[in-house]
Order: structure tokens, then C-alpha cells, then sequence
């Protein structure tokens, strides 16, 4: 399923639904990718306070993966539109 967040609260809420659904708490998701549980309660509490690499580890905690899609229907995948 995919999930839109547009803010760090939305974000948040995401993350916080997809770890109960998976029945994790805050510690056992954290504890798979060496994260504490408060720091997995600051980002679903106020994603804008934790870096970016902390939200990878978290995605990868609860098997999710981050997507960047154009808002206005662009449908090329960004990788064939940059040149790396």
C-alpha cells in the first residue's frame, strides 16, 4: 500500500500506524536496527527533529521503503531522468 505524507506529522502518523500493524512496539522496532526507543517515539512523534538517516533505519525496521514521485502525474522515473 502506498502512503502519502506531505509533513513531518503525517510522517510520523505513518510510521506509528505501519509499526502497529506489524504488532512492534517502539523498542522491538528499534532494537532490529540499533535505534532507542525514544528515538523511534521523537520521529513518529515530531519527524522533523530526527536526520535523515535515522528515518532510513526506521524504514528499514518495518521493511518500508521511501518513494519520490512528482505531484503532477510525471510518470518517467526520476533514475532515467537524472544523469548520475
Amino acid at each position: 500500500m502506498d502512503y502519502v505524507a506531505r509533513t513531518p506529522e503525517q510522517l510520523g502518523q505513518i510510521l506509528k500506524s505501519c509499526r502497529a500493524e506489524q504488532k512492534l512496539s517502539q523498542q522491538a522496532a528499534g532494537a532490529k536496527v540499533g535505534l532507542k526507543q525514544g528515538t523511534i517515539s521523537v520521529l513518529e512523534s515530531d519527524a522533523s527533529r530526527s536526520s535523515v538517516a535515522t528515518l532510513y533505519k526506521l524504514l528499514s525496521a518495518l521493511q518500508l521503503e521511501l518513494v519520490l514521485r512528482d505531484r503532477n502525474g510525471e510518470t518517467t522515473p526520476v533514475a532515467q531522468r537524472l544523469e548520475w
